[in-house]
Formats: structure tokens, C-alpha cells, sequence
């Protein structure tokens, strides 16, 4: 059962990779229109005749199913570790879709946070707990999720480039989190029976949260390189599942010797912040190079514009 588990979050990684590196495509080959909701709104119906923005769309559906696949047969602890895999799955689609390879730097960088990030959650191992929360849980960990993005998409309003994309990453982080909460809530039910969930509020809450977090990953990837929001979108999306796993579920961190590793694992994460953060695939933008332009006459095909 745990090779199952281990197989799907897996394919869900890739997945969710591919369609962010698919719909980032979609929004650099779409010029920027401005903000507001109006702005927004012909914005998202433009791009929905874009067919990789529809393609990576497909792909993020194909990914919710897969994650929920790999909580009914695993545990919150040992499924969102592996969605670690995203980081190095998005630059490995990413060089291919945009014909433009990452430099050694970011490649390391990438890695560190991913390594880094899989041996916390693993060496911390939170307990499995129980399969459903009870309501008073919900309502501190959904209330509590709530505010957060709230304060996040906020915050990010006045600022631009790098620093929105990743604020709104980690808003979207933390609504993908929720997302996979409650489909793990919906899913624990169908040990009562499928109608046990079909007539439960979490499976209907699993829609409206990831409908939120996908409006939210759209302006997270129009705001700014990959390099900037797929770090905060993978790892605020583990980092919140643990938090929420431990209000929710009842999940448990262990410490004793697991803390050395653990330790190792933060520094990792650190590391490979700062070195994304001086790598020089973040200032080049490595992704926004749109591979069906005309090359040049030097035979180098033209960056798209560059978002502020």
C-alpha cells in the first residue's frame, strides 16, 4: 500500500509541475492588461483559448485526483513530502517547454530546498492521527487558513515582479494545503460509505478551496518568473499541510534523535533559499523566453517582455 501512496503523489507531483510550467507559458505569451477584478476577468478568458494554459489546467485536475488517490491509501505526513518532487519536476518540464536550461546554481538551489524540505517531513514523521477532524478543529484550521491568505494576497497588492509572485504563491500555497485537507476529510468518510462523503460539506469546501487556490496560482504565475513563486508555492503547500495536519488530524511532530535530521533539513531549506536568491537563472527569468518566437538573425529567439 505504501508503494501505491508513494507512486501517486509522485504523478501528482509531475503533474502539478507540468501544469505550472504549461500555464506559465500561457501567461508570458499573454501581454499584461493591468489589475482589478475586470482586468482579471479578460484576462482568464483570453487565456482560456490559449491551448497550454488549457492543456496545464487539465493537468491540475489530473493532479487533484492523483493527491486524492495517494491520502485514501497514505497518511498527510508521507503524501506532501513527496509533492517535494514538484521543485525539480518544474525545472526539468520547464528547460523543455521554454528551451532555455536553468543555470547549475538554480539547479542546486532547487534541489537543496527539495532534499532539504523531504528529509524535515520525513525525519519529523507526524503521526497519522485520526482519518476525519472533529468541527471545532475545522473551524480553528479553516479560520486560521482563511486569514492567513487574506493577509498574504494583502500584502502583496502594492508590491511587484519576484516578491508578489511569491506572495501569491504562498497564498495559493496555504489554499492548495486546505484543498488537500479536506480531501483527505472527504475521503476518510468513504470508509462509512460513498454516500457518507457525496452528502458531507468537506467534499463541496474540497472544490470551492482549490477553485480559490487556482485563481490564486494564475496571479502568482502572471506576477513573476517560476523562479520566484514555485519555491513558496511547493514548500508553504508541505509546511501548512503539517500545521493543519496537527490541528485537524491529530498528527504529531517526533523529536528525540529525528531532531538532527530534522536540523540538517532546515538548513538545507535555508541554503537553498539563498542561493535561489543569488542565482542567476532569478535574474535572467529564465522562463519567460517564449520558444515559438522567430529567432533573430543571430539565430537567438527574442525574451518575451518583461513583467515589472
Amino acid at each position: 500500500m505504501i508503494a501505491v501512496t508513494v507512486v501517486l503523489a509522485l504523478l501528482a507531483a509531475l503533474s502539478n509541475a507540468s501544469a505550472s510550467v504549461l500555464q506559465r507559458r500561457a501567461a508570458v505569451e499573454q501581454p499584461d492588461e493591468g489589475t482589478g477584478a475586470r482586468a482579471a476577468g479578460r484576462r482568464l478568458l483570453q487565456l482560456l483559448r490559449r491551448p497550454s494554459w488549457l492543456a496545464g489546467a487539465g493537468l491540475l485536475a489530473l493532479s487533484s485526483l492523483l493527491q486524492a488517490g495517494a491520502l485514501a491509501t497514505g497518511s498527510l505526513s508521507l503524501v506532501q513530502p513527496l509533492l517535494a518532487a514538484e521543485l525539480l519536476f518544474t525545472l526539468a518540464v520547464g528547460s523543455v517547454v521554454f528551451r532555455r536550461r536553468p543555470d547549475g546554481r538554480t539547479w542546486l538551489a532547487f534541489a537543496a530546498l527539495a532534499v532539504g524540505l523531504a528529509l524535515f517531513l520525513l525525519a519529523a514523521a507526524p503521526s497519522p492521527g485520526r482519518p476525519t477532524a472533529p468541527p471545532a478543529a475545522w473551524l480553528l484550521g479553516g479560520c486560521g487558513a482563511l486569514g492567513a491568505v487574506v493577509v498574504l494576497v494583502a500584502v502583496s497588492r502594492p508590491v511587484r515582479g519576484a516578491a508578489r509572485a511569491a506572495l501569491l504563491g504562498l497564498a495559493s500555497a496555504v489554499s492548495f494545503a486546505t484543498t488537500a485537507a479536506l480531501m483527505k476529510e472527504a475521503v476518510g468518510r468513504l470508509a462509512i460509505g460513498p454516500e457518507a462523503m457525496f452528502t458531507h460539506w468537506s467534499l463541496y469546501a474540497t472544490a470551492g478551496a482549490g477553485l480559490v487556490a487556482f485563481l490564486l496560482l494564475q496571479s502568482a504565475l502572471s506576477a513573476g518568473s517560476l523562479t520566484a513563486s514555485q519555491p513558496a508555492l511547493t514548500l508553504g503547500d508541505a509546511l501548512t499541510s503539517v500545521v493543519l495536519g496537527w490541528i485537524l488530524f491529530d498528527e504529531t511532530i517526533h523529536l528525540g534523535l529525528r531532531v538532527i535530521p530534522e536540523v540538517i533539513g532546515v538548513v538545507l531549506i535555508g541554503a537553498g533559499s539563498i542561493g535561489l536568491a543569488h542565482a542567476q537563472a532569478a535574474g535572467q527569468d529564465w522562463d519567460t523566453s517564449v520558444p515559438d518566437r522567430p529567432p533573430d538573425r543571430n539565430g537567438r529567439r527574442a525574451p518575451a517582455p518583461r513583467r515589472p
